[in-house]
Formats: structure tokens, sequence, C-alpha cells
């Protein structure tokens, strides 16, 4: 049973002989509805605070929930993200271990490339080389063989050249250009005065004195050849035709 102090003050009892003090009881009553009434205005303030309380709990309940939910979930996305960093780091790592061991490779097929044309090609130069070195020794003696021959030749054109040249010395000698100018003139001066005295026309020819010649050396495989050439140094006179003295 519920008791309120409006209860407490209407409350009424029985009267009997010798019993409780009327006022002292009202007075009791009055007192005690007053401590229920504040007891109750307690009880309403305590129940209101619980109320809140209970709605603050509820809430941080709720917040607690949800940074719960929270920390879970970034723990799961970070837990996510460093496994898929981890994986892409593996990912990376393989690809790029992948990407050097085929770089390496590649560097060392060109290399050995490189290496097996290089061969090929100093194996081609040394035997070009090679070629070019018996074409030139060739080629040299090819050229001693011709020297020897010119050479011979040369000897052969020199020896014919020395025979003719002694050859027509010989005839340079026995030859008489002052007889033979003389019958030309006679024979000129009959053909164009045939009657003029011969004798007459031979005292009017001047015949000029031959010039002085010089001996040039011809130095040829060790023999010199003395040859009789006309000198240069001597002034030239002029000399008339008979053509003019006949005139």
């Amino acid at each position: 049973m519920r008791v309120t102090p409006l209860d407490i003050r209407q409350k009424t009892f029985e009267k009997n002989f010798r019993g409780y003090e009327k006022d002292e009881v009202n007075a009791f009553l009055l007192t005690l509805s007053q401590e229920w009434e504040r007891i109750l205005d307690e009880h309403k303030e305590v129940r209101i605070k619980l109320d809140a309380a209970e709605r603050e709990v509820t809430k941080l309940r709720e917040v607690e929930s949800s940074l719960y939910k929270t920390l879970k979930t970034a723990e799961d996305t970070g837990a996510n993200v460093i496994e898929q960093a981890r994986m892409a780091a593996d990912l990376h790592l393989r690809e790029s271990q992948m990407h050097a061991e085929a770089m390496l490779n590649e560097a060392k097929t060109k290399a050995r490339n490189t290496i097996e044309e290089s061969d090929s090609r100093a194996k081609e130069i040394l035997a070009e080389m090679e070629d070019r070195l018996k074409s030139l020794v060739e080629n040299f003696k090819a050229m001693e063989v011709l020297r020897d021959n010119l050479l011979t030749n040369i000897k052969h054109i020199a020896a014919d050249t020395l025979e003719r040249v002694e050859r027509h010395r010989f005839v340079a000698d026995e030859f008489d250009p002052d007889k033979h100018l003389a019958m030309a003139k006679r024979e000129a001066k009959r053909v164009a005065f045939p009657n003029t005295n011969m004798l007459e026309f031979e005292k009017t020819v001047r015949m000029e004195p031959p010039a002085p010649v010089r001996e040039r050396e011809i130095v040829l495989e060790e023999r010199t050849i003395r040859v009789e050439t006309q000198a240069v140094n001597q002034p030239k006179k002029v000399q008339k035709s008979f053509f003019d003295e006949i005139g």
C-alpha cells in the first residue's frame, strides 16, 4: 500500500478511553507527513537524476559502442591497409627483382653480343690487314721486278743511245759543213746568175769560223762519255745569207 503525505494528514484514529493525546498525535502526523513529503520530493529528484544518469549512461554506452565500432573499423582498416601495403610492397619488391633480373640478363646478353661482335670484327679486321699486307708484299715484289726490268731497259736504252751517239759523232767528224755550204752557194749562184764567174763569187762569200765547242759529261752506270756540243756562251754573230751576198 502506497502512503502519501495527504493520507498521513487525513489519518484518523478511533477514540478510546485513556488513548493518546490528540494534539501530539496530530502534530506527529503533520511532521511525519512533511518528512514523508520531503522524502518523496528527494526521491523524485533522485529519480529524475537517475533517469538523466541512465539517459547519459545510454548515450555514453552508445558513444562507447560507436567508438568501439570506429576503433574496430579503424583497427580493421589499419590492418587491411597494413596488409595491403605489405602485399603491395611484396609485389613491388618482386616486380623490382624481376625487372632487375631482366635488366641484368639483358645487359649480360648485350655485353656478350658486343664482345662477340667485337671479336668477329677484330678477326675480320685482322684478316683484312693480313690480306692487305700480303697484297702490299706482292705489289712490292712486283715493283721490285718492274724496277729491275726498268733498270735493265734503261741500261739497254743507254747502251743503244751511247752507240747511236758514237755513230753520229763519227759521222759528224767526217762531215764538212764549209764544203757543203760552198757547194750550195756555188750551185745557187750558178742557178741565179748563170753568166757570173764562180771564182769571183767565192771570193765575195765570207765564211764565219765555226764556234768553239765544249765537252759535256754524261754519266750512266759508272761510265763517262764525253760528247762534243756547241758552246752556248759565245756571242752569236748575224750571218748573212749567201743570197744577200750574191745580191
